[in-house]
């Protein structure tokens, strides 16, 4: 009897050291990228840059400055800033990310499986939602100045519901969200309405009665 519990005191104590070691804070202030040519370390994130080359351009970025090349079938794009690329952010767990949107564009359902997402309206009014594990979707029309919430890893999506281009700005609260995307090539590129179907779609969606999302509309959408 000693023994058993001798041993469960020890398993909980290797589970806990594990669990404390999974999410250290920061030991130091800041710990900026550094942008080496070559990675001899890999690690989990980046190596920090020698304290005494910090400079105040490390936590600074202009890449969002910009609207993004809508150029294409969506009428959207999306710029996202890592730690990869703006080495302020590195071990803060925050990235940052603009989306644009011209009328009648949107981004296709995709998740994030390491990060939540804030999704804030700059321009424009949209349509956005996501889909939760029991298939139910929740979906807002958005005006300027909302805000609205992806729970990490759930499919989710946006469209232009206006009649000018949109803008929005995210926050995601890890350095490196990643991202899970449904591919483009399932669609027919030279279909001229293929982007009307896709938002009739997405629109139709909050009213819809999913059984799995193998059975979704967006998923399995045909537009042959």
């Amino acid at each position: 009897m000693k023994n058993s519990c001798l041993l469960l005191c020890i398993v909980i104590f290797i589970c806990m050291e594990y669990i404390c070691l999974a999410d250290f804070d920061n030991l130091q202030d800041t710990c900026p990228t550094a942008t080496q040519a070559k990675q001899t370390v890999f690690i989990n994130g980046f190596n920090c840059k020698n304290p005494a080359n910090i400079a105040s351009s490390d936590f600074k970025t202009s890449k969002l400055n910009h609207t993004g090349n809508t150029d294409n079938i969506f009428r959207s794009a999306v710029t996202i800033a890592t730690a990869a690329d703006f080495p302020g952010l590195n071990t803060l767990g925050l990235s940052i990310a603009r989306t644009d949107l011209e009328v009648d564009g949107l981004v296709l359902a995709h998740s994030h499986p390491r990060a939540s997402e804030m999704f804030f309206v700059n321009k424009g009014n949209v349509v956005a939602g996501f889909i939760d594990t029991r298939n139910k979707v929740f979906q807002l029309g958005l005006k300027e100045g909302d805000v609205f919430v992806f729970p990490r890893g759930l499919l989710h999506f946006c469209f232009n519901s206006g009649f000018e281009p949109a803008t929005v700005f995210s926050v995601l609260n890890s350095q490196n969200p990643g991202v899970v995307t449904l591919t483009g090539a399932m669609f027919e590129p030279d279909s001229d309405n293929v982007l009307d179907k896709l938002v009739r779609q997405l629109i139709s969606l909050s009213g819809s009665k999913l059984n799995g999302v193998g059975n979704m509309t967006l998923a399995g959408f045909s537009i042959m």
